[in-house]
C-alpha cells in the first residue's frame, strides 16, 4: 500500500502538469499523454498505449480522460485512477468555476492571440503523435489501407457513432486479414517501474494487473446500468434539483460518443430548455471551456457553478463534475479486469491490430478537423506548425517549450498586424 500511495503521488503530479499545459482538445491530449507516459516516463509501451486508446474510443464518455484514468489505474490501482483524473481535470474545472463567478464575453477568449498560438502548438503535437503511431501501426499494405479508409470515412462523414462503426469494421478486417502483433514485455524504465500487483486476492480470485477482480468488474458494470436506468426514474419522482443534476449529467457522461466537442451541444439540450442557465451564459462558458487546458468535460463544472437553481456555485460544480465523470470510472473498472485476458487471445490481438491502424486514421482525420482548421489561418501559421513538428520529432523539444514558442509567434504576429 505504501508503494502504491507513492506511485499515486507520482501519477497526480504527472497529470497535474498535463492538466496545466494540455491545450488543444481531446486529440491533442492523446499526443501529450504519449510523449509523457510512453516516450518520457516509460510507464507503458507504445502498443499498450495504442490498445488503451482503442479501448477508450469504443467506450462512451471522454476518450482522452478515460485513457488518463486507465493509465493511473494501471500505475497505482484505484487511487492512481482518481489521482490521474484529479490532476488532469481540476485545473480546468477551477478555472471554469472562476469564469462562472465573473462574466466572460462570448468569443473573447477564442479570438485572443495567445490561444491562437496554443492551437498551433496543438497541431504540431497531434501531428507528432499521428506520425509516431502511424510508423508503428500502419506498417504494411493492409494496415495502411485500414488507416487510410478510417481517416477518409471520419473526415467525410464524421460523428461519434460513425467512429464506433469505423473501429468495429477495422476490428473485423484485422481479425480476418492481419497477423497478431507479438505480446510485448512489460515496460521497464529507470525509476519508473510500477509497484507489483498480486496475482490473487485473499479469496483466491484472480486480479488484473490493475488490481481489479472480475467480480469487481461485473459489479461496476451492474452499478453503471442500475444508475443509468434508475436515476431518471428517481428524478421523475422527486423534484429535488440536486438529484436532477446527477441524473442529467450522469446520463450525458454515459451516452455521449465522440469526446468533448460532442458533449457541449448535448449539455446545451439538458440545461437551457428547463431554464437552468441563460443561453448567453452557456455560450460564454462554451468559449471558456475551449480556451483552458485539460478536458472539455470540465465544462460541467462551469454549468454547475453558473446555473440559477440551487445547488449552484462550488457545490453545484462539484455535483455536476462528479456525475458526468462517474460513468467513465464505472465502465473502466468494469472492462479492465477482462481486458487483460482478452488482449492475449490470438483473435483479439488480430482485431486490435486492425483497430490500432484505424485509430491512426481517426487521429489523422481529427488532425485535419478540428485541430488544423481551427489553428492554421495563414501560410505563416502553417510554417510555424511544421517547424514545431520538426522540433518535436527531430529536436526532441519538450511540449511546454513548444507551447511557449508558439504563443510567442502568435503574439508577435498580432503585434505586427
Amino acid at each position: 500500500m505504501r508503494g502504491q500511495s507513492s506511485s499515486a503521488w507520482q501519477v497526480l503530479l504527472a497529470f497535474l502538469q498535463l492538466g496545466l499545459t494540455s491545450f488543444g482538445g481531446p486529440v491533442a491530449h492523446l499526443g501529450y499523454f504519449r510523449r509523457q507516459f510512453v516516450e518520457r516516463r516509460g510507464w507503458l509501451d507504445a502498443t499498450e498505449f495504442a490498445e488503451l486508446v482503442a479501448l477508450c474510443q469504443f467506450l462512451p464518455g471522454p476518450a482522452s480522460s478515460q485513457v488518463g484514468i486507465a493509465i493511473g489505474l494501471r500505475r497505482a490501482g484505484a487511487i492512481g485512477a482518481f489521482a490521474a483524473w484529479a490532476g488532469f481535470t481540476l485545473p480546468s474545472a477551477l478555472l471554469l468555476i472562476g469564469f462562472a463567478r465573473r462574466a466572460v464575453e462570448p468569443g473573447m477568449l477564442l479570438n485572443s492571440a495567445w490561444l491562437h498560438g496554443l492551437l498551433i502548438a496543438a497541431v504540431a503535437v497531434v501531428a507528432q503523435a499521428v506520425w509516431s503511431m502511424g510508423r508503428q501501426f500502419c506498417a504494411g499494405v493492409v494496415p495502411a489501407v485500414i488507416g487510410a479508409v478510417a481517416a477518409l470515412t471520419c473526415t467525410l462523414i464524421g460523428g461519434g457513432l460513425n467512429q464506433i462503426v469505423v473501429l468495429a469494421a477495422a476490428a473485423a478486417a484485422g481479425w480476418l486479414l492481419l497477423q497478431p502483433q507479438p505480446q510485448p514485455p512489460p515496460p521497464v524504465a529507470s525509476g519508473s517501474r510500477a509497484p507489483p500487483v498480486p496475482a490473487t486476492n485473499t479469496a483466491g480470485e484472480g486480479l488484473s494487473r490493475e488490481g481489479l477482480s472480475r467480480r469487481t468488474g461485473v459489479l461496476a458494470l451492474l452499478l453503471f446500468a442500475v444508475l443509468l436506468i434508475g436515476l431518471p426514474l428517481a428524478a421523475s419522482l422527486d423534484p429535488n434539483h440536486a438529484l436532477a443534476l446527477v441524473d442529467r449529467f450522469y446520463r450525458t457522461g454515459s451516452l455521449v460518443f465522440g469526446g468533448g466537442h460532442v458533449v457541449l451541444p448535448l449539455l446545451q439540450a439538458q440545461v437551457i430548455p428547463p431554464g437552468w442557465i441563460p443561453e448567453d451564459s452557456f455560450l460564454a462558458g462554451y468559449a471558456a471551456a475551449q480556451a483552458v487546458p485539460g478536458p472539455l468535460f470540465s465544462f460541467a463544472a462551469y454549468l454547475g457553478a453558473a446555473m440559477t437553481p440551487a445547488p449552484n456555485g462550488w457545490l453545484g460544480a462539484l455535483i455536476c463534475l462528479l456525475a458526468i465523470y462517474l460513468p467513465s470510472f464505472l465502465l473502466l473498472a468494469g472492462v479492465m479486469p477482462f481486458w487483460a485476458t482478452l488482449r492475449t487471445l490470438s483473435g483479439v490481438r488480430r482485431a486490435l491490430s486492425g483497430v490500432n491502424a484505424a485509430v491512426v486514421g481517426v487521429l489523422l482525420s481529427a488532425l485535419y478537423n478540428p485541430v488544423f482548421t481551427s489553428a492554421i489561418h495563414s501560410a505563416g501559421d502553417l510554417v510555424a506548425a511544421l517547424a514545431g513538428f520538426a522540433l518535436l520529432v527531430i529536436g526532441r523539444l519538450p511540449s511546454w517549450a513548444l507551447l511557449l514558442l508558439s504563443v510567442g509567434y502568435a503574439l508577435a504576429r498580432a503585434a505586427i498586424g
